[in-house]
């Protein structure tokens, strides 16, 4: 048979069997190094087995080694059954869920009635999982006809959960696949490695609550997750990886700062304590220095609307189950979501040329949303947030433009903080949209002309668009190699259609403008929340909640610490004085662990001559100075909103989640 390689090279492959030509074969054809490390392979694009028969002559055929991220995910699926077969050994009442790959790793759902599994159980399924390992197990693939599988799983190996899987999402399958390997049988998709022998390089990491299929209304499953690599050697650079993100985690990190809290009296709200209300308060300074620099016009709109603006503007079909409604005098209102509606009523008013536009308004707006109590997560998924939100109305031909004008205000603003490195999505109509079909290939037709015109790479992002129209997605990376998406950019030729709004063009006629919406925080939550983790609370001078603190070395030098302190802040430096009657290296150690940028130390050689000792929270000492030339240092570092180099930590490559996965 004659098989094309992803080099375009054709090769001449005999089956090593009776039966057809494998993977497996043109991996042995090419060298046994490579079958040797072969975990699976792609023909034609799709991931299978190594033991699959190839249909024909002219096929491309790519074999996988888990250095691939397909390769990879292939092996981290197969893990999985390996835990799922090792919590059946342990616990053989536990029913199946769904065990499915993730970015780094996979995780497997049970129900075990009588039993809470708990972090302590988890060496107990590794010592398993390790003996299923060493049994090198071969998984065998077999397929059986849907109502077969039911029967099966229902009488001689009861797995109930699986069956609701065959009546609701696999209900117009006419055939489904097993694997098997020991006495281990799993209804699956597959692709798996070989045997369970590849899967000798793994770690459970955390076990968690989860709702079967995600609802609320539906059984509570126990959630065990885990990763695994290739080597030993990327399993440690991972842990370390891990063990860096998680102490960056902006819930303990803002406890510890006292920057805000969150309370059961309000959950999914944050409660902003003076220091975090002043890192809050400082975005929204220069995201109102940045927009009114680009001609923007900053505006208002109230929080509570009434319910027929957005049953107006598309919400109340599209996204009434995420609001939050309450009703006054026999009427019914909305607390908004979203900005859009109201600067849509705010555009209404007054008649618009076509010399005015782009007409760019821009509210920093106080929005509330419904999300499920399961989903919400520190300040990265919450119920209200302040949305930095624009709309610019423009004309089509203007698209281009404006959108160019978004992507280079993007770039300057993830710069100011150190995110020198995004990616590009662009959003396409969503299965809940309005419009038509050829208003949505207009529009996404316009964006990716932008993006091309930019010369900007970019991923196609199939079906995530916004129900109104498609958008462009900005993800910034942070310093452990996390992707955040913050900014977007969103095209809409429908709400102005549907709220009448018009301008007179340069004929005399009326014609609909042209709505974009923008963000480039995202939130201010969400955005404060990414801030923490990349700057691990060591914030830069600028948006640092205290910038400096004065620490005496006795008392005798507290009125001259206070004379610094009161110089400092009539300045405008935020700065406290540390009096207390302590030695000097535990106000050190407290301020530092405060992440305050400066520390000034103040002795009575310091008291005599008017000056500071100057330390930075990193230890770095820069000397005695006098008090003037401290202040115009610092100031001048505020100013310029200075953001110092932050260490980088490479995350470890890793495949995303590809095709293979549980059912």
């Amino acid at each position: 048979m004659k098989v094309r390689l992803p080099d375009g090279k054709e090769i001449e492959v005999a089956s090593s069997s009776a039966n057809g030509v494998t993977v497996l074969d043109v991996a042995r054809q090419v060298g046994e190094r490579l079958a040797r490390a072969a975990v699976a392979g792609k023909v034609d694009g799709r991931v299978v087995d190594l033991a699959y028969e190839l249909p024909g002559d002219g096929v491309t055929v790519q074999v996988l080694t888990p250095d691939s991220a397909d390769g990879l995910d292939v092996l981290r699926h197969s893990t999985a059954h390996v835990m799922a077969a090792a919590v059946k050994r342990l616990w053989p009442e536990a029913k199946l869920g769904v065990g499915p790959t993730i970015q780094d790793g996979f995780f497997y759902d049970f129900r075990i009635e009588g039993h809470t599994l708990t972090e302590e159980d988890l060496p107990r399924i590794e010592a398993e999982m390790a003996k299923v390992v060493s049994e090198d197990l071969r998984f065998e693939r077999r397929t059986l006809a849907r109502d077969e599988a039911i029967r099966y799983l229902r009488g001689e190996r009861p797995e109930p959960f699986k069956v609701d899987l065959l009546e609701t999402m696999l209900a117009n399958e006419g055939a489904v696949s097993f694997y098997r390997f020991g006495e281990f049988d799993d209804l699956c998709r597959g692709p798996h490695v070989p045997s369970t022998g590849r899967c000798r390089v793994s770690k459970l990491l955390a076990v968690s609550g989860a709702y079967w299929k995600g609802k609320e209304t539906n059984p509570t499953m126990q959630r065990i997750y885990g990763t695994a690599w290739k080597e030993e050697k990327d399993l440690k650079d991972y842990l370390r990886w891990r063990e860096e993100a998680r102490k960056r985690d902006h819930r303990k990190i803002g406890k510890d700062l006292e920057l805000f809290s969150f309370r059961q009296e309000a959950p999914g709200m944050a409660f902003w304590h003076d220091k975090g209300a002043t890192i809050y308060n400082e975005l929204v300074r220069y995201y109102r220095d940045q927009h009114r620099a680009r001609g923007y016009r900053e505006v208002r709109s109230p929080l509570v609307m009434d319910v027929s603006l957005w049953k107006r503007s598309g919400h109340w079909d599209n996204y009434r189950e995420n609001m939050f409604f309450t009703e006054s005098e026999d009427r019914t209102f909305a607390v908004k979501p979203m900005n859009c509606p109201g600067h849509c009523l705010i555009f209404e008013e007054g008649l618009k040329s076509y010399r005015d536009l782009p007409f760019k308004m821009t509210e920093p707006g106080h929005c509330h949303r419904n999300e499920k109590s399961g989903t919400l997560h520190g300040l990265f998924r919450v119920r209200t947030f302040t949305q930095d939100d624009a709309h610019i109305f423009c004309t089509p031909e203007q698209i281009e433009g404006v959108v160019a004008e978004v992507v280079g205000f993007l770039n300057e603003v993830y710069a100011a903080f150190g995110f020198d490195e995004y990616r590009v999505e662009l959003s396409t109509r969503p299965e809940k949209s309005i419009g038509t079909a050829e208003q949505w290939q207009q529009a996404e037709a316009s964006l990716a002309r932008a993006l091309d015109s930019l010369r900007m790479r970019y991923k196609l992002n199939p079906g995530d668009g916004a129900f109104y129209g498609p958008k462009i997605d900005f993800h910034v990376t942070d310093c452990v190699g996390r992707s955040w998406q913050c900014g977007t950019c969103q095209l809409d030729f429908f709400m102005p259609e549907r709220f009448g709004l018009t301008y007179v063009g340069a004929d005399n006629a009326k014609h609909t403008p042209v709505m974009i919406h923008r963000a480039i925080y995202g939130s201010l939550e969400r955005f404060i929340g990414i801030l923490t983790e990349h700057f691990a609370g060591a914030f830069p001078l600028w948006l640092a909640p205290v910038q400096a603190k004065v620490l005496t070395i006795t008392s005798a030098q507290d009125g001259f610490a206070r004379s610094v302190e009161e110089r400092l802040r009539a300045a405008g430096l935020r700065v406290e004085a540390d009096l207390r009657n302590e030695k000097i290296g535990l106000k050190v150690r407290e301020a530092t662990l405060e992440k305050v940028p400066y520390l000034l130390v103040v002795g009575a050689k310091e008291a005599e001559a008017g000056t500071v000792a100057v330390r930075r929270r990193s230890g770095e000492d820069s000397g005695t100075m006098p008090v003037e030339r401290f202040l115009e240092r610092a100031l001048e570092e505020a100013r310029s909103r200075h953001v110092e180099p932050v260490e980088r930590w490479r995350r470890p490559s890793s495949g995303d989640a590809g095709e293979a996965h549980a059912y």
